[in-house]
């Protein structure tokens, strides 16, 4: 009879709170949509309270602007140069060296491996004296801004595992990309723009394709996922109101939707509806904030010097280093760029230098833009790809003329901003750029510094799914200390 008495009690209990403004979903629903009541912060856990308090201390960045070059820039022809590749160009790499590391199976049928040095020249810039090759005369210009760590090392040979692992910390898709975790974790500081926007360079011919998986919100809830803007009329799909209707009438729309909505949510409890509302209110409000923030024609002329004349061609590289930094005036958290074409297993020294002239100056150009503007010391800048290149040649070797194939084993990245030191050189490879000698940085720990840079203790950022707590490391990664400031 007390069991019988305590069900029917707590049936009518919930009922009552349901059907109540007093109800518990009335109530986060109420404070996700109305930050200023102060409740519950974090309302975005599958558990409608999320267990996750950040920042867990005081950030030293505010957003991010990572520039994703992806498919393995070579770091022989970059940053890390190689005198001694000139007396054993043309040489078969040691066999005890190339057992040191994992090979593709598009060299494996090779006859030969010879090493192979860069055609480019290299000279030693600022008073860090980075060594930086002529491929990037504007990047050598500010390279006392910038950190750079030569010893990174990853644990995918193919792009896109190695894409998923830099960017979700796993090789399979499915996981929350690095943006999704920050838009879940920190928020926004701007409610009229979403919090993870992604940026895709026009695709080179042949260049290896983007998985969106890449900007996924995986398991987190979706109003998380990376929103793409697009070049062109319509940066946003569908943001655009249809003939007829006005702004007043999407208004009108969108606050019965949500109000059949909130109903529903007080039913059932299905934080995916929550996702629907946050969306449809975010894609309300970005009908006025996206035109604003994407204007570039407000910009003067000195700042296309800056960037390069490409920045007034959308869908360019030097566009969206521009459009990035005003989405960072914006207080956008996470600001992703994608530059596609970096993947040369032959015609290295062509293909790289055109690579090169359609990145350095926009590149350059924004890392002076954020620092006369006060932005870089808030916003955290992240140069790189997914892994490094080969000390030997994929194919035939020429000489003006060779490929690298992927490796995984050593490559280059660099910061710049806040928090990290200026005008050093982290970490160090053998005489062939082939293995990691002196400090190593794993992409867990790269990722772990990073969060650590925007205040997040990466261990204790979690997200529970399907009975195991989920990290953006996994169960690895440290904290770089000496990167710093």
């Amino acid at each position: 009879m007390e069991d019988f008495f305590n069900k029917q009690f707590s049936k009518s209990r919930r009922n009552f709170l349901r059907k109540s403004s007093l109800g518990f979903g009335s109530i986060a629903l109420s404070s996700m949509l109305s930050p200023s009541l102060g409740i519950a912060k974090n309302f975005s856990s599958p558990n409608i309270f999320s267990t996750n308090s950040l920042p867990h201390f005081i950030p030293k960045a505010k957003r991010v602007i990572y520039l994703f070059q992806s498919g393995g820039p070579s770091q022989i022809e970059t940053y890390d140069y190689k005198p001694l590749l000139e007396k054993w160009h043309g040489n078969e790499i040691p066999q005890s060296l190339k057992e040191t590391q994992r090979n593709s199976g598009m060299v494996e049928g090779q006859s030969s491996y010879p090493l192979v040095k860069s055609i480019f020249n290299f000279k030693q810039y600022g008073q860090s004296g980075a060594w930086v090759s002529e491929l990037f005369p504007h990047t050598a210009e500010i390279v006392d801004e910038l950190c750079i760590i030569k010893s990174m090392k990853t644990d995918a040979i193919n792009h896109e595992p190695a894409v998923m692992f830099v960017q979700t910390g796993s090789q399979l898709t499915g996981r929350p990309s690095i943006g999704s975790w920050l838009s879940y974790g920190l928020g926004s500081d701007n409610k009229d723009l979403p919090s993870f926007v992604v940026l895709l360079s026009k695709s080179h011919p042949g260049a290896q394709p983007l998985n969106s998986a890449a900007w996924s919100n995986g398991f987190l809830p979706s109003h998380h996922q990376g929103v793409q803007f697009r070049s062109g009329k319509d940066p946003v799909l569908y943001l655009n109101n249809p003939h007829g209707i006005s702004i007043d009438d999407r208004r009108r729309d969108i606050d019965f939707i949500n109000e059949l909505n909130r109903q529903q949510f007080d039913l059932y409890e299905d934080t995916k509806i929550i996702s629907q509302i946050k969306q449809y209110e975010m894609a309300y409000k970005m009908q006025q904030s996206v035109p604003e923030a994407l204007n570039v024609k407000e910009e003067p002329d000195h700042i296309y010097n800056l960037y390069g004349e490409e920045a007034k061609i959308p869908g360019t590289y030097a566009f969206n280093c521009l459009q990035a930094r005003r989405l960072a005036e914006r207080e956008v958290k996470f600001i992703q760029l994608y530059h596609t074409g970096w993947d040369q297993h032959g015609n290295l020294p062509s293909q790289i230098k055109k690579q090169a002239e359609a990145t350095d100056q926009a590149t350059a150009g924004l890392v002076k833009d954020l620092k006369q503007r006060g932005l870089l010391e808030d916003t955290l800048v992240i140069w790189g790809g997914e892994f490094g290149r080969t000390s030997f040649s994929q194919g035939r070797l020429t000489a003006d003329n060779y490929g690298r194939d992927h490796h995984p084993g050593c490559f280059t990245m660099w910061m710049a901003g806040a928090g990290v030191k200026k005008g050093i050189v982290y970490g160090k490879t053998d005489d062939f750029s082939y293995n990691v000698v002196e400090n190593p940085v794993h992409v867990h720990d790269f990722q772990a510094t990073m969060l650590h840079l925007l205040g997040v203790n990466h261990e204790k950022f979690t997200f529970k799914h399907q009975g195991r707590r989920f990290r953006l490391t996994d169960v690895h990664g440290e904290v770089i200390k000496d990167l710093l400031s």
